[in-house]
Formats: structure tokens, C-alpha cells, sequence
């Protein structure tokens, strides 16, 4: 899926443009057991209670995709024959009222999800009458191209509230307000299928998971038994580390900052194209910015050697799990944050056999607040 097609069906989650009319799950405590099911009409729950619910489902649609939000693809044999692709077909095509596959899907998130704790698993489905779009990009919502069919599942922690002292308006007093469970924004969940060239993909879910450290691997198996990319905050921390460790003394501040620039600029080349498809970097990028900077044959040889081990030789990376936003450059006693399109400022030295970091400083320079004068 593309950020529009994630945006299209975001906006689906208000009560006024979904067909959600249930929502239904169940209650896990620290325990790794069912303490209750529940099954809830939304057209019986007051708005403001109704609204708070889709916002959750919404959550599992949120963050950057490449990062928060993973395809995940499926096989041609799974499709047709794994457990787990029937398991959410049956969920979906029964708009999740086959209870043998629930009660099965339930298990399954039980037995792989690793969270501290009490968690929700809330599902919900949802059909869509896809507006056509006309070649000029024209929405015509008196006319549908087909109607998508899908679910949400959010695996939400629930925590408990600490007590505190709370004003009560009814009797003017103050009281006691005691310790509470309240659901917590989704932890990890997916969308099934994907919404795929606006359409229903069933080779394709859509992935989420809030903590950019963390891709609960095991979640995905046992639901998807399908590969995850390695999380983001991973992502990056690798790339550092093949940088370092194949670079050695060619891994100079100048080469840092081609590279830095080479993602920046990719970044910026699809804002101003305003592509919907999520922005990527490939090896053999990489590679070309490391030429220009004469670093020599072999490491670049032993960069793509460790990249191809560490992410695939034909996987091509999110510039957004690579990068700072900022330009930073620490010392054990400093650390300089530099706006990204100013990396300029900043170069190396040698000078009387001592390292310097030099920032050239044309315009106003604030120590602590105070505007100094250099002389």
C-alpha cells in the first residue's frame, strides 16, 4: 500500500463513514489467558464511546510507511493452501463470525505476542464501496468500482491508572479518584487484506507496530508465518555499524556527509514529486556516492559483501530508517546538531597533530542565550 491508499482508508474510521457496526475481542491478562470475550454493537454505544473506539483501530493505521507500517506478503502456495491465509480469509469472508477460525486466531496472538502485562485484542470489520477515480484523478462517489471487504486487528495494552486527587464538578469537592484499567493505543495489529492500486490484495497485509525497535517477529510468524524486515531503529544501527567496520580510515566526515546527503536528497526529489509510493535507497547508490569519494575497490567491495549478508543483495532500504533528521556529530565532551542542508558548515582538521571539528560561524552565535561576538 501507498501513503494514499493508507490515508483513503484511515478516513474510514469516523462513525459517519464506516460500516463498522461491531466491534468484538477479547481480554488477556499477565497470565497468557482469556479472562473475557466481548462482542459490541457500535449503533448501541454512545457516539463519544463509538468515536474513541474506531480512533484506536485508526492508530494501527498510523506512522511512516517503511517504518510503523510493513507489507507483508504472502506466497502463491500460502494463498492457496497455508492455514494461516484461510484462517484471515475465513475471518474476513464471515465478517468475523466464523468462531472456530476467531478462537483459533485468538490463540495464535496468545501464544506469540510478548507484551508486560494485561492486552485487548480487538478486531473489526469493515465494507468499503470504493469511489472510482476518473484518469485525472476525479472522485466520483456516486459510482463504485468495487466493494473492499476488510478487517482491523489492534493488540492494545491495558494499563492501570495510578490514583490521584481529582475535582469533581457535580459536588464542588475534591475526592479521591481511584486506580483505573484504561486501553492503551495499539501496541502492534494489521489490516487484511491490503488496499493495494485501490483494490483488495489478499497476497498482501498491511503491518504495524508503534516501537520502531521492536517488529514482534514472532507475532508475524505465527500469524503470517511470512519474513519481516528487520525494525527500523534496527535498520539504521546496522548500516552504521557496515559503514564503520568495512570503511575503516576511508570512513571520513566527508563521506558520512555524501552519504547523509545522497538520503536527504532522496527524501526531498519524492516530496517534490509527491509520490505515493514510500521513498527507497539501493546498495548500488550507496556504492556510486562511496566511488565519488575515492574510497578505494576493496571496501566498497566489502560494503556491498556485508550489506547483501546483513540485508538481502536486492533489498533496497527507507532513506527515513537511515537518517537522523539532523546532522549530528559527537564527542565523548560534545555533540553538535547541524540542519541537514547545511552540512557544509562543518569540516575536519589536523592541526599540530590535534583533531579538530571546525563549524564555520557567518551569522549570530548564542552561548546560553547570549549573543557572543567572535574577534
Amino acid at each position: 500500500m501507498n501513503t494514499k491508499e493508507v490515508a483513503e482508508i484511515r478516513r474510514r474510521f469516523r462513525p459517519e463513514k464506516s460500516n463498522i457496526t461491531h466491534v468484538r475481542g477479547c481480554y488477556v491478562n499477565g497470565e497468557r489467558e482469556i479472562i473475557s470475550q466481548f462482542s459490541q454493537s457500535l449503533a448501541l454505544t454512545p457516539q463519544e464511546e463509538s468515536e474513541k473506539i474506531l480512533a484506536v483501530l485508526k492508530r494501527t493505521l498510523s506512522g511512516t510507511l517503511g517504518k510503523n507500517l510493513i507489507d507483508i506478503a504472502f506466497t502463491t502456495q500460502q494463498v492457496v493452501e497455508s492455514s494461516e491465509h484461510n484462517r484471515l480469509m475465513a475471518m474476513r469472508n464471515s465478517a468475523l463470525t466464523d468462531e472456530e477460525a476467531i478462537q483459533a486466531f485468538y490463540q495464535k496472538v496468545i501464544e506469540s505476542v510478548s507484551l508486560d502485562g494485561h492486552y485487548l485484542i480487538l478486531l473489526a470489520c469493515d465494507t468499503y464501496d470504493v469511489p472510482y477515480r476518473s484518469k485525472d484523478g476525479e472522485r466520483q462517489e456516486e459510482v463504485s468500482s468495487e466493494v473492499f471487504s476488510y478487517f482491523v486487528c489492534s493488540i492494545c495494552p491495558v494499563k492501570l491508572t495510578q490514583p490521584a486527587l481529582s475535582y469533581f464538578a457535580n459536588d464542588n469537592l475534591l475526592h479521591n479518584r481511584t486506580a483505573d484499567w484504561i486501553v492503551a493505543p495499539p501496541e502492534l495489529g494489521f489490516l487484511f487484506p491490503a488496499f493495494d492500486d485501490r483494490s483488495a490484495n489478499i497476497y498482501n497485509a498491511l503491518y504495524y507496530s508503534r516501537d520502531l525497535t521492536e517488529n514482534h517477529k514472532e507475532f508475524v510468524d505465527a500469524v503470517f508465518h511470512s519474513e519481516i524486515p528487520m525494525p527500523a531503529a534496527e535498520q539504521k544501527e546496522t548500516f552504521q555499524s557496515i559503514l564503520e567496520e568495512t570503511l575503516c580510515d576511508d570512513c571520513n566526515y566527508e563521506v558520512v556527509q555524501a552519504v547523509h546527503e545522497q538520503l536527504r536528497e532522496t527524501l526531498e526529489e519524492h516530496k517534490a514529486n509527491k509520490e505515493p509510493e514510500p521513498p527507497v535507497v539501493s546498495k548500488d547508490t550507496i556504492k556510486n556516492v562511496l566511488e565519488v569519494c575515492e574510497v578505494s575497490q576493496e571496501k566498497v567491495a566489502a560494503f556491498e559483501e556485508r550489506y547483501d549478508a546483513q540485508f538481502g543483495a536486492e533489498t533496497d532500504l527507507s532513506p527515513c530508517n537511515l537518517m537522523e533528521s539532523k546532522l549530528e556529530i559527537r564527542t565523548p565532551d560534545v555533540t553538535i546538531h547541524v540542519s541537514p542542508e547545511r552540512s557544509d558548515l562543518v569540516e575536519t582538521r589536523v592541526i599540530d597533530d590535534k583533531k579538530y571539528i571546525l563549524i564555520r560561524a557567518e551569522d549570530e552565535v548564542v552561548v546560553n542565550g547570549v549573543a557572543i561576538h567572535i574577534s
